[in-house]
């Protein structure tokens, strides 16, 4: 049995009871290497295995191979099936035959993070993620205009890297094109996680914020204001 788990932003409070029941009924976890460093203190005396970055099709297999005779949990940060490894383990099973494959949901980041702003998101919005590893910039950017046309929130995923530095200075740049530089936006850092720290600033401002991979990135609409010092994007109740 193979169980896919998305442990949410990594602390004990963000962690769903089914999550936490369904690690503490496994036998082995497997994962990438930073998420076994988020669950390993939770769940100290479970054998572990790890991979590092990139390395996502072993990991699966490893986990679909183990999940043979055992009782398997391949962790994902946020939940698994938003960029997880959900989907990858359910197209690999079938290579597996016998092997049962269950999907835990847990808090992405857009939910976590928003939280952390105020409400960004009561009303329609859009997740993209800047990262272009296994999707074309072209098709990035199409999403990245189409979502700021049609007046969406947008939440960004992988909004840096190392060797993408300036993928957030375009899609900013991108999205001026469609919202004025005074829009609001906020970010989140380390959702979650010892370090946390949360900004809220205007998209000309977020053009030239320096940021990191472990950043998640809202773009407000034309209707999202502050209030209180955090987001709100009314959902349109009378008040």
């Amino acid at each position: 049995m193979l169980t896919v788990i998305g442990i949410g932003p990594g602390s004990a409070g963000g962690m769903t009871l089914e999550a936490r029941a369904a690690l503490s009924e496994s036998e082995l976890i497997i994962g990438y290497s930073t998420y076994i460093d988020l669950v390993r203190p939770f769940f100290p005396d479970k054998a572990y295995a790890q991979t590092g970055m990139r390395r996502e099709t072993e990991r699966v297999r490893m986990a679909l191979e183990a999940a043979r005779t055992q009782r398997v949990a391949l962790v994902c940060s946020g939940d698994a099936a938003v960029y997880g490894m959900a989907g990858l383990a359910l197209e690999l099973a079938p290579e597996y035959p016998g092997t049962e494959v269950e999907v835990i949901p847990g808090v992405t980041a857009a939910l976590s993070g928003s939280a952390v702003l105020g409400a960004p998101l009561t009303h329609d919005f859009a997740v993209i993620s800047l990262s272009d590893l296994l999707t074309p910039q072209e098709q990035i950017e199409r999403r990245l205009h189409a979502a700021a046309e049609a007046d969406f929130v947008i939440v960004l995923y992988n909004p840096v890297s190392r060797s993408r530095p300036a993928h957030l200075q375009h899609a900013c740049e991108l999205i001026l094109q469609h919202r004025p530089p005074e829009t609001l936006c906020g970010y989140v850092r380390q959702i979650g996680r010892e370090g946390q720290e949360s900004r809220i600033l205007p998209l000309s401002g977020l053009l030239t914020a320096q940021l990191d991979m472990f950043t998640t990135v809202f773009i407000g609409s034309s209707t999202t204001i502050a209030v209180g010092g955090k987001l709100v994007t009314p959902r349109g109740y009378h008040v």
